[in-house]
């Protein structure tokens, strides 16, 4: 990725065909499908890329079986062909994870549920249930079979491979299980991903630009004026076209044109809060499990980073959709729920870490047609031309951006076809990729191997030629110094936030280790190296990255052991 200082070049006073204003999954999508069309395109984001949302997701990329209860096939057919089509386009990047619905005690497997899982296991398999156009195309030659990747069917398993499954199970005495496959990914690394294959096709990304101002001329938007947050200026952009992929914030953009247009969906905000626990405590071994949450409802809780990651709630959210917290009654349910299935007794001291996001969900603005339509995606154009695509979910976000640049070029009546279905999304690493120096151990080079693919190799680089940058950032956990430097160099990171949060996931994988400035002191420290910043600057900066903690909430532990 271009640095901040040649971006802002590339961009300010600059006009191109497409600017896409929002730097999460969605905008990452739009950035990389129009610039492979062959647009000229600049993505900018007001804070860091993935900041929002596309950060704070279930780190999933599934069809979603409990949209199943609510007859959504076709949302779930479409997010299982994108979850089959990911994991080809990045198998380092997206895996597949066995899940397992146990039936303890004298408990019986649910009948329903293995129906529903049948019906799963059809819509993901590469013939059965593909649409007339599918199979068509298929036949023409249009689409490879192997585009369609699907694990293996559901089976029930007995208790013996169920615990050696999921260890934290035995205290239980699980009778057997349904297992099935979804898949993981590293949500922010996803984002990363695509934004680095929209730069290979042209496009430009800059993070701290906040669009303050859709410029138009004769009703029509032309541009948009944005404040560069570092120096505090203000720029402008052309464009043929502006696209709003800012999801829960996209209410923000023009609202003035929503006021007055009756039938254009707006944003529900629904909050989905989530917890990490240490697999000390929580062992789940090499699967995920359903685990039922009273009254029908149902969390997960499932193996990431080598934590125990469980969520999520879904409750309607009126609060602060910028630094959204775990709320204490969504930490206690989702505890309660995990402690009455496995027989353990967590609490919120010993949690390594929390996080919060807020789902952008649709509903109309016409009171008489107000619904929630799930997690459909939405796209509209308002009066001045402007998209906007909000809704959908992680899983979906390559449809969502193919929907948004198809009505770009049906509206210039041009010839580009959508090129993403067979774009890679990096590379995986090779084994001499993996070359580490001295002190850099295996645990360090296959997390590499996942977080950057082939591009694993810069880090080691790096933490070659600068042994200092081989050293873990936190003791005991795999994720290197050498990180910090090359996000800083090559990915737009500017903050000890956003290399704890998003760049390494260290802010919510391991919270209780960085309750201090001095703990987060040598990631500032590198920062500074690669962006000039004085002793003083790098105190600050890390200073900042407590108030961020606090603000966000990644810590529940801290605010536990403060109020005993």
């Amino acid at each position: 990725m271009l640095s901040r200082a040649r971006a802002i070049e590339e961009v300010a006073g600059k006009r191109f065909e497409v600017v896409v204003i929002g730097g999460g999954i969605t905008g990452a999508g739009v950035a990389l499908d129009a610039a492979s069309r062959g647009y000229s395109v600049a993505l900018l984001e007001r804070g860091d890329y993935a900041v929002g949302t596309s950060s704070r997701s279930s780190k999933m990329v599934h069809g979603g079986l409990r949209y199943l209860q609510n007859f959504d096939l076709g949302l779930v057919r479409e997010a299982l062909l994108e979850r089959q089509l990911m994991v080809r386009l990045a198998p380092h990047l997206v895996y597949p994870t066995p899940f397992l619905v146990a039936a303890l005690g004298e408990e019986r497997r649910d009948r329903k549920l293995g129906l529903g899982l049948n019906m799963y296991d059809v819509m993901a398999t590469t013939r059965a249930g593909r649409s007339r156009r599918e199979r068509r195309a298929a036949r023409n030659g249009e689409e490879s079979d192997d585009s369609h990747w699907s694990p293996d069917r559901h089976r029930a398993i007995d208790r013996d491979e169920v615990l050696e499954l999921v260890p934290a199970l035995a205290p239980r005495e699980p009778k057997d299980a349904y297992l099935f496959y979804d898949c993981q990914t590293d949500d922010v690394r996803l984002v990363l991903t695509v934004l680095g294959e929209a730069e290979r096709f042209g496009a430009v990304m800059l993070n701290g630009a906040e669009v303050t101002e859709v410029l138009s001329q004769n009703g029509k938007a032309t541009g948009v004026a944005f404040v560069e947050e570092e120096s505090g200026e203000r720029m402008e952009v052309g464009a043929d076209h502006v696209v709003n992929a800012t999801g829960v914030f996209a209410d923000g953009i023009r609202p003035e044109e929503l006021l007055g247009e009756e039938d254009v969906p707006r944003i529900a905000p629904s909050r989905g809060t989530h917890l990490l626990i240490d697999q000390a405590d929580l062992p789940m071994g090499k699967a995920a499990c359903i685990v039922p949450a009273g009254e029908g409802r149902m969390i997960f809780s499932l193996p990431w980073y080598g934590r125990t990651l469980v969520g999520t709630t879904d409750n309607d959210f009126d609060g602060d959709t910028v630094h959204p917290r775990p709320a204490q009654d969504d930490i206690a349910y989702l505890l309660d729920a995990v402690n009455d299935f496995f027989g353990t007794s967590i609490t919120g001291s010993d949690l390594v870490g929390a996080y919060a996001g807020v789902r952008p969900l649709i509903s109309t603005g016409d009171p008489r047609k107000s619904v929630d339509i799930s997690r459909k995606a939405e796209l509209y154009e308002t009066s001045s031309g402007m998209l906007t695509i909000t809704g959908g979910k992680l899983t979906t976000w390559r449809r969502m951006a193919k929907q948004t640049v198809d009505r770009l070029v049906e509206r210039e009546g041009r010839e580009a076809p959508c090129h993403t279905h067979e774009i890679p999304l990096g590379m995986p690493a090779r084994p001499e990729d993996l070359q580490a120096p001295e002190g850099v151990g295996e645990e360090a080079t296959e997390q590499l191997a996942f977080r950057y693919g082939h591009a694993a190799r810069k880090v080691l680089e790096i933490a070659r030629s600068e042994p200092k940058l081989a050293r873990p950032i936190v003791p005991g956990c795999p994720d290197l110094l050498a990180e910090v430097a090359l996000a800083a160099r090559a990915e737009q990171a500017r903050s000890v936030a956003d290399v704890m949060l998003r760049r390494t996931r260290l802010g919510i994988l391991a919270a209780p280790d960085l309750r201090s400035a001095k703990a987060v002191r040598s990631v500032a420290d590198v920062l500074g190296a690669e962006h000039g910043w004085s002793r003083r600057r790098r105190s600050r900066e890390a200073e900042a990255w407590l108030e961020v903690a606090a603000q966000e909430g990644v810590d529940p532990a801290a605010a536990v052991s403060r109020d005993g």
